[in-house]
């Protein structure tokens, strides 16, 4: 359903909301290493979240990446909809064009309907606050 690109970039906002300070930003080869995720690519990320106001970015020997906003102020949807887009929301599960197209229905279009929209609003109501605060109660037993 979600890209590694947005599964990388929730998975680093919330890193953020946990691992980040108000006066002080996380640089970039910290957050890769810890994440495990090659640091170009997740330049390329947070550079585009930045643009989005979701992150703060600042250059230089003491910059690096911070939240834009409140953790409980970003939304699932809010990231995925800067990284992949909401076509998968929308979109035909089998890709056929009939159903992209409004001629004519798939035979799990009718299933799948129902689903997405509760996914779409699991991605709209869940926020990044709520998940960093699941993992600070897990005891570290969830790993990002």
């Amino acid at each position: 359903m979600l890209s590694n690109t947005s599964k990388y970039a929730i998975r680093a906002v919330i890193y953020l909301a946990l691992n980040g300070k108000s006066d002080s930003k996380i640089g970039i080869k910290q957050i890769s290493k810890d994440l495990e995720i090659p640091t170009p690519f997740l330049g390329k990320i947070l550079q585009s979240l930045a643009k989005h106001k979701l992150l703060l970015s600042t250059k230089g020997p003491h910059g690096g990446f911070g939240l834009g906003k409140s953790a409980y102020d970003i939304s699932l949807m809010d990231i995925v909809e800067v990284i992949d887009g909401v076509d998968s929301f929308n979109m035909c599960v089998l890709g056929l064009k009939s159903c992209a197209n409004n001629e004519q229905n798939c035979p799990v279009h009718p299933k799948y309907g129902t689903i997405r929209e509760q996914l779409k609003d699991l991605f709209l109501t869940e926020n990044i606050g709520k998940l960093a605060d699941h993992i600070k109660e897990s005891n570290d037993v969830v790993a990002l």
